[in-house]
């Protein structure tokens, strides 16, 4: 009997990562291929997933036939019972029907889920968040994304749709963000948050190395690192800014949820590090009950740019156990 395989995907606001996991769990093939998510049409993000699929199981030499489940994520609001895409702030889908899409193109079932949540249970089943009963999960990417883990359930609420703790309105006077709101945390500390910031800055007639980086989009989170340590005072600004407003919302979490640990992930995360985090470690306790903060730990999430793919793997194994 031939081994089984289940494909996983992330897909980002700038990316689309793909993994072809074995049954002891082990990825045995990865391929990453840039989105061509902004202004774009639903139907180019399609042939990039598509595409990451087929190339994968090309180069790998597996049959399409011996894959058991293919599970993916989407930024937003996602409908999993039926694997719709209802809305994504930072990709061009709108009731996007993913599962009908790639089901009709592969024959193989599908199954799909927010990324940070799935982001939040891959660490919890196999990364940081081990052992701990009760997450929040802050993730920052393109987006800024949340995610629970309640009394060890992954925690999605009415219709899938809870947990969008980036949509949190910190500030309703404050910058716009690609949700319709003012001022959620996503639009100050995520990178396209911090990426309009640079912009702006920048249309004031201040210089950044980042400039050119955010004419038309989103900085990569590797050049924000090199332009912190060039002493780009801009980017420092956007950084400094980005974690205080996420050290307002972990501290607000915290009072709310009491849980034993919050995790953070997600690109900036990885490329910036302990860096990021000591920054939200000398604000966050104006932000939380003195009773409450001794009880929690904070992290870094451990799986680095696999925590989505290794909670899409948890939720096709939910799906399709075996």
């Amino acid at each position: 009997m031939s081994e089984k395989y289940r494909i996983c995907l992330d897909v980002g606001g700038t990316k689309v990562l793909g993994a072809i996991f074995n049954e002891k769990r082990e990825i045995v093939h990865r391929l990453k291929k840039k989105s061509k998510g902004e202004g774009s049409l639903t139907q180019n993000i399609e042939s990039v997933i598509i595409s990451v699929v087929e190339e994968m199981l090309q180069e790998s030499g597996i049959s399409k036939k011996d894959v058991i489940a293919i599970a993916s994520c989407a930024p937003g609001v996602i409908d999993q019972d039926n694997g719709i895409v209802l809305f994504t702030p930072n990709l061009p889908m709108r009731n996007y029907n993913m599962r009908e899409a790639m089901e009709k193109k592969f024959g193989i079932p599908f199954f799909v889920g927010n990324d940070v949540n799935l982001g939040v249970l891959g660490e919890y089943r196999y990364g940081a968040a081990r052992g701990y009963h009760n997450v929040v999960g802050l993730f920052v990417g393109t987006g800024m994304g949340g995610g629970l883990i309640l009394n060890d359930t992954l925690y999605t609420g009415h219709l899938f749709k809870g947990a969008e703790l980036g949509h949190m309105v910190l500030d309703p006077e404050g910058p716009l963000c690609g949700c319709g709101q003012r001022g959620c945390l996503e639009a100050f500390s995520s990178k396209s948050g911090m990426s309009a910031y640079i912009r702006q800055q920048v249309s004031r007639g201040r210089e950044s190395l980042l400039a050119p980086e955010v004419e038309n989009g989103v900085f990569r989170s590797k050049k924000l690192k090199k332009a912190l340590a060039a002493g780009d005072a801009v980017a420092q600004e956007a950084v400094d800014r980005s974690c205080h407003y996420l050290a307002v919302a972990a501290g607000t979490l915290i009072n709310i949820f009491s849980p034993d640990l919050v995790l953070f992930g997600g690109g900036v995360i990885e490329a910036l590090g302990d860096l990021y985090l000591r920054k939200v470690l000398t604000e966050i306790d104006r932000y939380c009950m003195t009773a409450i903060r001794p009880s929690v730990e904070l992290k870094i999430a451990d799986l680095g740019d696999d925590s989505v793919i290794y909670g899409c793997l948890a939720l096709s194994e939910e799906s399709i156990p075996g």
